[in-house]
């Protein structure tokens, strides 16, 4: 079997600064070692699009203002719009909402930065704009079924029992 080299692909060490089409795979209720509350969503650079860093997961943050200790709705209703999400429905709790925006497709623009924090100096891909996609049919294929929720994996019948589950 012949193999081509092309030097033009390669890896470059990170994604560059631009706008990407992206599914939301997971939102996740965190807390950093100090004890700060953020909710993280873990994005996929759709690999069904034309575009570079295909398969690239891009993490965004919102965090509790420290001042109330709530979260500020305008950041979940900013990217509940790029992901065409309807308007006034009302959920029953957080979770619910949050397991919502996953799978759903949108824009980001994305800027790489530095930022310090304790003395220590850090290289951030921070998410600075928020679009809604033309693309609204997501063909992504995941690299894994550890990126498909426990329903899609039954639904593509891996068989999923208590000994698979974490908890």
């Amino acid at each position: 079997m012949a193999f081509t080299l092309d030097t033009n692909d390669v890896f470059e060490g990170g994604i560059t600064d631009g706008i990407y089409e992206v599914v939301i795979d997971k939102v996740i209720p965190k807390t950093t070692p100090g004890g700060t509350d953020h909710i993280q969503f873990d994005m996929i650079v759709r690999n069904d699009v034309d575009q570079k860093f295909k398969n690239v997961h891009i993490f965004h943050s919102v965090w509790k203002a420290k001042a109330t200790g709530k979260y500020n709705p305008k950041s979940f209703n900013t990217i509940g719009k790029a992901c065409q999400m309807q308007n006034g429905k009302v959920y029953n709790s957080m979770d619910e909402m949050l397991a919502d925006f996953e799978k759903r497709v949108c824009k980001v623009k994305i800027k790489n930065e530095n930022s310090t924090h304790d003395g220590k100096n850090y290289e951030n891909v921070n998410v600075k704009d928020w679009g809604t996609t033309l693309l609204t049919q997501c063909n992504h294929k995941y690299k894994s079924t550890d990126n498909m929720s426990v329903s899609q994996q039954q639904a593509a019948g891996i068989q999923v029992t208590d000994e698979n589950l974490p908890f």
